[in-house]
């Protein structure tokens, strides 16, 4: 799926999403990671929605997000209610959606500004 968004390029945006990757600007990624407006950490060692822990939570913490985005692939699948709570107890929004749908709300988000952290979980190669 393309996505095509006017943006102002202050951001680091996604520019395609497919069943087995997610193009950030011009780089096409393959293993699942993190972005940030301004970053984009990779080689995340996440391939399935259902290994998500406490030592994910904390990576992400260190972002400094003020809401987390979490793409679990081609489908909606909600990780463990702990992990879940791991943010809720922070104060800190998160909201699981597909990667394609993630995708978009992340461009939205970060074109307005907003220090949004979406994590894309890719399966493994």
């Amino acid at each position: 799926m393309d996505l095509s968004l006017e943006h102002n390029g202050d951001y680091l945006h996604v520019r395609r999403v497919s069943e087995r990757s997610v193009t950030v600007v011009d780089r096409e990624l393959e293993r699942s990671f993190l972005l940030t407006p301004d970053r984009a950490i990779e080689g995340w060692p996440v391939t399935d929605a259902s290994t998500l822990d406490a030592a994910h939570i904390d990576v992400i913490l260190e972002l400094q997000p003020e809401l987390v985005l979490l793409g679990t692939g081609t489908r909606q699948v909600f990780p463990a209610p702990a992990f879940m709570a791991g943010f809720l107890r922070k104060g800190i929004g998160i909201e699981v959606m597909d990667n394609a749908a993630a995708a978009r709300t992340y461009d939205l988000l970060a074109g307005e500004g907003r220090h949004v952290v979406a994590a894309f979980i890719l399966p493994a190669a």
